[in-house]
């Protein structure tokens, strides 16, 4: 499946389908057609309308649409999006809020790399702005970086994360979101042996595979079940000559949508079925719950292969991160090297892809850490999203993690006063 052919006809495939959603709407609201009612005809026009809104997301990179914020001044705030750092696979944002005070906290939140968008946090943005300096790092899709950039996987990766650390400083609280959750943990061990000062006050690690072996679920079965060679073979295509990366090879978000999306199968067919319905009732609008939640779902974005595949090799199959033998650019990460940055885990119970018991594992790898300094909690009943974007993260876990940060500022000073 490596060529460029098979990346174009994937792209193909999606464009038909718009065009056949968009045909279809339109020819449906011929004009003609109100002097023949017929029910098919109003569900001919809504499938189209819910295909080609469906195909067309796809390769579009969503907006942040977080325009302002009230604050405590009684004021709308306006926001602008800024950015700070610029690299070739990945910027540094911050979302600034124009005419309010610097909040005292800093919040690094670290986007995953895993097929959406970091526009995926967008609700976590919003719930933190208010009360800090949201920092985010936003990683570009692979198919638009051209193949001299060179290459990015999870060492790259981690030194990006170490390079952003750096830029904002040790009073930085950095949080992270499911698949970056080993490798922010590697980065802040980098810091605390080569650059002390640079590393961060505090993390927060949510959903992640530190011990993908701790808990297995479908999506570590998987890596178990198939060798490297089956994904590369399988998985990785040539960016077609569309696109500026063209000849980069990558594992293209079209492919991870269709894995994300057979998991839950039923589900996916159930909700775009009932959308078709609603939609030819007129019951259905451009903001509902069924859109807000696609429109950012289906967006989605190449992954370098390299990344992808060093990914699975690396922390899934090897395990370099649980068993403390990851290496960056020659240097071996000793994660026991961590001893003044205070660190919680937050997973939830019915998580069905970074299962309770993956991330929690940082904590005891984290040796030269005090007790004083470790916080773990498990959220009942929430799933992967609703831990970091959902009720849950709202009414939960997000006042148990700023309490953390502000609970722990005192505590990480004394432990650097009795290391020194």
């Amino acid at each position: 499946m490596r060529y460029m052919a098979t990346y174009d006809l994937m792209e193909s495939f999606r464009n038909t389908n718009q065009w056949l959603g968009a045909t279809a709407r339109t020819l449906a609201s011929y004009p003609a057609f109100a002097a023949m009612p017929n029910p098919l005809i109003g569900m001919a026009a809504a499938w189209g309308e819910v295909t080609e809104r469906s195909f067309e997301r796809m390769v579009v990179k969503p907006d942040w649409g977080i325009r302002s914020i009230p604050c405590e001044d009684g004021r709308d705030h306006l926001v602008e999006v800024r950015t700070v750092v610029e690299k070739p696979f990945g910027n540094l944002l911050h979302f600034e809020v124009t005419g309010r005070p610097k909040k005292p906290r800093t919040i690094l939140l670290v986007a995953p790399m895993s097929g959406h968008y970091a526009t995926l946090l967008r609700s976590t943005v919003i719930s933190l702005i208010p009360d800090t300096e949201v920092y985010v790092t936003d990683w570009h899709n692979a198919r638009d970086i051209p193949v001299s950039a060179g290459k990015f996987d999870i060492e790259d990766y981690t030194l990006y994360l170490v390079d952003f650390m750096r830029h904002l400083g040790s009073e930085t609280n950095v949080i992270a979101v499911c698949q970056p959750a080993p490798l922010t943990l590697a980065a802040t061990a980098y810091l605390a042996e080569l650059d002390p000062k640079a590393q961060p006050r505090t993390m927060t690690l949510i959903g992640g595979p530190i011990d993908p072996d701790a808990t297995p679920t479908d999506v570590t079965d998987f890596g178990r079940r198939v060798t490297m060679g089956q994904l590369e073979e399988t998985m990785i295509q040539q960016v077609g000559f569309k696109y500026k990366g063209v000849g980069r090879m990558v594992y293209p978000g079209l492919l991870q949508l269709a894995s994300f999306m057979s998991m839950n199968a039923e589900r996916h067919s159930r909700a775009f079925t009932d959308q078709i319905f609603r939609v030819s009732r007129g019951e259905a609008s451009d903001h509902d719950p069924h859109n807000r939640f696609y429109d950012e779902y289906l967006a989605v974005m190449d992954m370098t292969a390299e990344f992808y595949l060093s990914t699975v090799e690396r922390i899934f199959k090897n395990g370099e991160i649980a068993q403390n033998r990851f290496v960056v650019e020659g240097h071996r990460v000793d994660i026991g090297k961590i001893t003044d940055v205070a660190v919680m885990t937050v997973e939830g119970a019915n998580d069905d892809i970074s299962a309770p018991g993956q991330c929690v594992a940082a904590l005891d790898l984290c040796t030269g850490l005090p007790d004083r300094l470790k916080a773990q909690h498990l959220e009942p009943g929430a799933g992967h999203y609703g831990i970091f974007a959902g009720k849950s993260w709202r009414n939960n876990i997000r006042p148990l993690v700023l309490s953390f940060i502000d609970g722990t500022s005192g505590k990480t000073r004394a432990a650097a006063s009795d290391a020194a």
